[in-house]
């Protein structure tokens, strides 16, 4: 796992092109038609964001992001764009990118993690849900994926796996 390069971008946005219509997210109202899919690197080169890359075999299978939600305040960030080809998932890849993501959130001052997904992405919501994501009743921000129907934040308080410590 590691940031994205502009050598990346080409392999980034074939899977987020493969991935997404997997689960009927094509078309307006979805991540897959950003602009920022043919550029990721240069969508994530600001200090307040970043974009992981994961390679197996020297070959990019996935990635996923974070930087400001739009439209909310500024220390609420979102989950972007986190995408991995069938060979990359049920490998535990997810689950270390997103603790990565949180604690990458956390070192650049946000206080809260949004995410948006759809109905169908099962396993990436049980995900979410393991790692202290819970479901909001209405979107937050203004993303402009008006078709995404799941919502889900969780406070960027102590680090994932680690007690809170007592005051």
């Amino acid at each position: 796992m590691r940031a994205i390069r502009a050598e990346d971008d080409a392999a980034m946005a074939a899977i987020i092109r493969e991935v997404m219509p997997e689960f009927g997210a094509v078309g307006q109202g979805f991540a897959i038609e950003d602009p920022e899919v043919d550029y990721m690197s240069r969508a994530y080169a600001g200090p307040k964001s970043i974009y992981l890359v994961l390679e197996l075999g020297g070959r990019v299978v996935g990635g996923g992001g974070i930087g400001p939600l739009a439209g909310a305040e500024p220390d609420v960030c979102e989950l972007r764009k986190m995408y991995f080809l069938r060979e990359a998932r049920g490998t535990g890849a997810g689950e270390k990118m997103l603790r990565r993501l949180v604690e990458e959130a956390r070192s650049r001052g946000f206080r809260t993690m949004y995410l948006e997904t759809l109905t169908g992405m099962d396993a990436a919501q049980k995900l979410y849900a393991k790692l202290g994501f819970e479901r909001l009743d209405k979107a937050m921000g203004a993303t402009g994926h008006h078709g995404c129907n799941r919502f889900f934040a969780r406070a960027l308080g102590p680090a994932l796996g680690k007690p809170a410590s007592k005051p």
